[in-house]
């Protein structure tokens, strides 16, 4: 257990200010960590925490070694600027190392500024800064500091201090976090101070290229105290970040950490991953093993899981309920596409080459009268929106389905088309469907990327006819039938008689398709 954190009055000031300046604390920063928050102590937030994690004291000893070796140069024109970049599972603690970074720098070097910058703006207010507040709160020297949405600045009382006494101005003398512009990014330049400069990438896979390098141009100035930090999930397989790794690496100390190692977390959070997608992918790799993408990692349905579902053969569960689902063509060069679809089987798939409302209504009007579902989805964007009007004019039961709607677990999908789209994919490992070239291209053309959350997300059709792709309207089409929850049609016939629609509101799961 570590030693109770002493509780300093307004009187003993000084011997406060001496402890943190003190060359056993100002240039070692692990140990600077143990003092400054209540480790064990009973009734705060860390009572059961005896200190850092092994791999957060191994970056804070780096530091300590890295200030060492500094010192011992000839001259300030040797000074080296410690550069450190991290790729990890999820879940490790980066964001307290941030946390811990910045009020050592901030406490231990009079003057000297830090500059954070995430992926995102919601990253930085919410997350990094959110996280700077409460280990702020929890720092014995809280009271030396003013926090704000995103800064972090000197008391007043303090600052008037250090201008009067140490003659040091205090005008730089704050940590800021920085949003960015890849449009703009001479707007970045930073601030060039003699007391030092710390710059933090959070979740820095995600900050643009351009913002690398106009970020350089902050350590010009000759001083010891320059750093540079990296911290992400690896979910890009290009851009700086993936280079400090690579082709930059003998400019970085770099690291790569499996979340499984750490200490005190989750470990079923990471086996469920793993367990879910695969040992092999891209998932479990970037989520858990912390590593980065490899070619073909960001495609969502492989080839192979769709092979899988032309050999089969069909499952012919009468009792399953049968479900349409349909993708209105938006522009010429689209189809509208109308998918049948009985549990694990897809039945049909028809594509009209029309965007005209009224043909596309008669259409699927068709199918309605011909199979008889128990539930009826149509994209309402676009077209989509006057065909569900038109359809329930005529008094046909049909539902709109909005793929930017919200899905049932955010911590997991983007949005409502990435949960339709992994619901379908899981729907393939049994499913039989009939052999259809364009089918397989629209299936296994999509790729995926994560949200700073870690949420799958998928790429637009606008992405993807960047790429040279065609719009997967019959996959998409397909994916529209896990939109709502469907109940079997013997779950139905054994419940009490009564007046329904057929429908459930609600989310899809995997038991829909049983």
């Amino acid at each position: 257990m570590p030693a109770q954190q002493p509780v300093y009055k307004p009187k003993n000031e000084q011997e406060l200010m001496a402890e943190l300046w003190s060359e056993k604390l100002k240039d070692d920063p692990y140990a600077f960590v143990m003092f400054m928050f209540p480790w064990g102590k009973p009734n705060t937030p860390l009572e059961h925490h005896t200190g850092p994690r092994e791999w957060q004291k191994q970056k804070l000893d780096e530091l300590k070694a890295h200030i060492e070796k500094n010192k011992q140069q000839p001259g300030k024109a040797t000074y080296e600027t410690l550069r450190t970049a991290l790729s990890s599972g999820r879940g490790i603690g980066k964001s307290s190392l941030v946390c811990w970074i910045i009020l050592w720098m901030l406490t231990t070097r009079i003057g000297s500024s830090v500059i954070v910058s995430a992926n995102s703006e919601n990253q930085l207010r919410s997350v990094t800064w959110g996280e700077l507040t409460k280990w702020t709160a929890m720092a014995i020297n809280s009271h030396w500091w003013e926090i704000s949405a995103t800064k972090l600045t000197p008391a007043q009382w303090l600052a008037t201090l250090v201008e009067r006494d140490l003659k040091k101005g205090t005008r730089y003398w704050a940590a800021e976090g920085r949003l960015w512009s890849a449009e703009n990014p001479d707007s970045y330049a930073g601030v060039h101070n003699h007391d030092g400069t710390c710059l933090i990438f959070d979740e820095a896979s995600g900050i643009d290229d351009k913002i690398w390098a106009v970020s350089a141009g902050f350590f010009t100035e000759q001083t010891p105290d320059r750093y540079w930090f990296a911290f992400s999930n690896p979910r890009r397989n290009s851009g700086y970040f993936y280079e400090c790794f690579n082709a930059k690496r003998e400019y970085w100390q770099t690291q790569t950490i499996d979340a499984r190692t750490v200490e005190d977390t989750d470990k079923d959070v990471y086996e469920q991953i793993i367990n879910e997608y695969g040992e092999d992918s891209l998932q479990a790799r970037v989520e858990v093993y912390g590593e980065f993408p490899s070619t073909g990692d960001a495609q969502f349905i492989g080839r192979g899981l769709v092979d899988e579902a032309f050999k089969r053969q069909p499952h012919n569960d009468d009792t399953a309920p049968i479900i349409v689902g349909v993708d209105p063509a938006r522009t010429g060069m689209d189809s509208t596409v109308i998918v049948i679809r009985q549990g694990r089987d897809l039945v049909e798939v028809a594509r009209y080459k029309t965007d005209d409302l009224m043909e596309t209504v008669g259409n699927i009007i068709d199918v309605i009268e011909r199979y008889k579902p128990e539930m009826v989805c149509i994209d309402e964007g676009g077209l989509g929106a006057g065909v569900v009007d038109r359809l329930k004019e005529q008094g046909y039961k049909v539902r709109g389905v909005n793929a930017g709607w919200k899905p049932k677990n955010p911590k997991a999908h983007l949005n409502l088309r990435a949960q339709m789209w992994c619901d379908m994919r899981e729907w393939l490992k049994t499913a039989s469907v009939k052999h259809d070239k364009r089918l397989m291209t629209d299936l296994t053309g999509i790729e995926q990327k994560f949200t700073s959350t870690g949420a799958i997300q998928l790429e637009s059709k606008k992405d993807m006819k960047a790429r040279g792709l065609a719009s997967p309207d019959s996959a998409d089409a397909i994916a529209h039938t896990f939109a709502f929850r469907v109940a079997h049609k013997d779950y139905s016939q054994h419940r009490p008689k009564k007046k329904h629609s057929g429908y459930i509101p609600g989310m899809s799961s995997s038991w829909m398709v049983a």
